[in-house]
């Protein structure tokens, strides 16, 4: 990627999709794309180019010519996947989940993080139901606690409390995201600490 072509925003940054979202009129919510995004990842698919914005066109309500017009939401579609991708397979465990920053209600942000593991469970089970029965007891445990959070309709009104079980949940789905992708996309270990840096 040249670096006229790197993107200027993170990916993951909920109110870039938020407003991309606007920009075009899409119906679904941002989260819940991402959810699906990485669930598929999770479950070892891969996705070229023009599969990726099916899948996107389908989850938003917009046309796939209507992205393939717009240069805008197709690049900053396929930064999404890119960045995706090597979050998920970062060996500092620091992916992230898209879901609005603490200046939204926690209502919102419950909502959201309930959007995104429907999302997830759905490309998990496009890609990967099979494998998701034959999987280990703890892969099973965890999509199954997915499958509880994803029914989260709403919260108790912002509080200290609610705050930090919000937190408590966001934390669990992100390691659970990431646990599942190490199992079924197994990788070259890390580099070694004395390894050379470039």
């Amino acid at each position: 990627m040249t670096e006229h072509d790197a993107p200027t925003v993170p990916a993951n940054d909920f109110e870039t999709w938020a407003n991309h979202y606007a920009a075009h009129r899409a119906f679904s919510h941002p989260s819940e794309l991402h959810g699906g995004l990485c669930g598929r990842l999770a479950a070892g698919a891969r996705l070229d180019a023009d599969e990726w914005l099916d899948v996107a066109s389908e989850q938003i309500g917009v046309a796939p010519e209507a992205i393939q017009s717009a240069a805008d939401l197709k690049q900053f579609l396929s930064d999404v996947y890119d960045q995706t991708l090597s979050g998920l397979q970062a060996h500092d465990m620091t992916f992230q989940p898209v879901l609005p920053d603490d200046d939204h209600a926690l209502d919102q942000r419950l909502q959201a993080l309930s959007a995104w593991v429907r999302g997830f469970l759905e490309g998990m089970a496009v890609c990967a139901s099979q494998e998701l029965g034959e999987a280990s007891g703890e892969i099973r445990e965890i999509v199954e606690d997915m499958v509880a959070i994803s029914q989260v309709a709403d919260g108790e009104d912002d509080s200290e409390e609610g705050e930090l079980q919000l937190l408590e949940l966001i934390e669990y789905v992100r390691v659970g995201a990431m646990t599942i992708f190490i199992e079924f996309n197994p990788s070259a270990p890390p580099p070694s600490p004395d390894a050379t840096l470039h």
